[in-house]
């Protein structure tokens, strides 16, 4: 399973079923679960952890050094979960000391052609990144969050669960759970309503959503005095709560127009 030409380190670990296509490169301290697959013209650096099952196509670059003029060769890392697809020319950048030394992609995440995740991303579970979107250093995505083609985030951006961010968006300030984030300063634009259906969110919680959407973004309150009237509603379902923390705790702000 793997090609003659791929140069294999002998510092590296390769677990059962692994497939290395010609002339990859697999660097020193890169460990590989089993299952995965690994394409043609692909190099993978480490230190780098890359879990089972999942998919490299050809000519990525996995675990190279970060672009960050701060980087002096500290010991940094990248860590990949499971059942990913990594497509052509995805290039992923491990951490920084500054940024707590580690890059993560979480499991069930596709990555489409010229995507990047610069260093100290911290990317969940069942993330989507279309064709030639690009997260700058220290970004956290959380859960089934899209990001649209050709757009770009922010440095210390961080996109809620089930965020939907729409093709073509600079983002530059953090994106609410739930919410569709759209525009060249991208602003918010409703619920993110096709992605919570699609995964199966009851229309009572929908619901609810929208109340509190309505209140944190459309009502021209303060966001401390619509974090309240959300709290004090009776209709305070888990996501909601989830809508509202996210808001509270905000570090970049959010944009409300």
């Amino acid at each position: 399973m793997i090609h003659p030409t791929a140069v294999i380190s002998p510092g590296a670990r390769i677990g059962a079923d692994v497939e290395i296509g010609p002339y990859s490169v697999i660097g020193e301290r890169v460990s590989i679960g089993d299952g995965t697959r690994v394409g043609p013209h692909v190099v993978i650096e480490g230190p780098t952890t890359v879990g089972a099952g999942n998919k490299i196509f050809q000519f990525s670059s996995i675990g190279a050094i970060p672009q960050d003029l701060k980087f002096n060769m500290e010991e940094t890392e990248l860590i990949i979960g499971d059942n990913n697809t990594f497509r052509e020319f995805v290039t992923i950048n491990r951490g920084t000391a500054g940024g707590g030394g580690k890059t993560a992609i979480g499991s069930n995440c596709l990555l489409m052609a010229y995507t990047h995740v610069a260093h100290d991303c911290l990317v969940g579970n069942g993330v989507i990144m279309a064709n030639n979107a690009t997260l700058a250093g220290h970004i956290r995505i959380d859960d089934h969050a899209i990001v649209g083609g050709l757009s770009g985030v922010h440095q210390f951006v961080h996109i809620g669960s089930y965020a939907m961010i729409g093709g073509l968006s600079g983002v530059s300030k953090d994106v609410p759970p739930f919410t569709l984030a759209v525009g060249q300063r991208a602003t918010l634009h409703g619920l993110n309503l096709t992605g919570l259906k699609r995964h199966g969110f009851s229309s009572a919680v929908i619901s609810n959503l929208k109340a509190a959407y309505k209140l944190l973004f459309r009502s021209g309150l303060t966001i401390d005095e619509a974090v309240r009237q959300v709290d004090a509603g009776a209709a305070v379902c888990p996501q909601v709560r989830m809508l509202v923390d996210f808001v509270r705790h905000s570090e970049r702000g959010v944009s409300r127009e």
